[in-house]
């Protein structure tokens, strides 16, 4: 008398096997999907944060040039101020580059006090805004290459998850004893919701 819902019993644990194993092979792709695209938005942050980088590079070489140019010019203005030419201090002073006059008036101002107008915080040569801009956005697009990096591996690792759901639910299939069959099957449910709740978590790119 207990042939009859044993084998019902049996039949329900098939039918839970094999949809256990459809949605869980749904599940897995769409892991890999995902891996795959998070891969690809590592790839390109990755991309433009060297490019960022290079560009800050060429900017703070415009700067330093622009800073070299006028540490010389600055030169002759104080040899020629300490000879007592104030007609070729004056000449020298009318040609300043407007950056490094913005900085000189501010230092003359406050009564010479600095080593120089370049140490003045008005001191901004070409090319030096620029490079700290781009530095700052290629360290932010590095971060997010290595956030875009750590949503791929997550899923890779939801994967591993769900290829042992399959294998659980396979070998719950094998002709072992009841018992164990249907132990094997609860733990891959029990694996496989776990999983699926892990995967809601997970941020979407399509």
């Amino acid at each position: 008398m207990n042939a009859e819902p044993d084998s019902r019993f049996t039949r329900i644990q098939d039918v839970v096997g094999v949809f256990l194993l459809s949605i869980t092979a749904v599940l897995t792709a769409w892991c890999g999907f995902e891996s795959s695209k998070w891969g690809g938005e590592m790839s390109i942050a990755f991309s433009q944060a060297s490019s960022s980088r290079i560009q800050a590079a060429s900017a703070a070489g415009e700067a330093r040039s622009a800073e070299q140019f006028d540490l010389t010019v600055y030169a002759q203005w104080v040899v020629a101020t300490a000879d007592g030419k104030t007609e070729l201090a004056q000449y020298i002073e009318d040609r300043f580059t407007p950056h490094f006059a913005t900085a000189f008036d501010a230092w003359q101002d406050d009564g010479m006090a600095e080593n120089g107008p370049f140490a003045r915080e008005e001191y901004v040569p070409p090319g030096q805004v620029e490079a700290e801009e781009l530095n700052a956005r290629a360290d932010a697009k590095f971060a997010e290459a290595l956030a875009d990096n750590q949503r791929g591996d997550n899923y890779s690792l939801l994967t591993v998850l769900f290829a042992l759901v399959l294998f659980l639910t396979a070998m719950s299939q094998r002709d072992v004893k009841t018992w164990i069959g249907r132990a094997l099957l609860g733990l891959a449910i029990a694996v496989d919701i776990v999983a699926i709740v892990i995967l809601f978590t997970f941020p979407i790119k399509i």
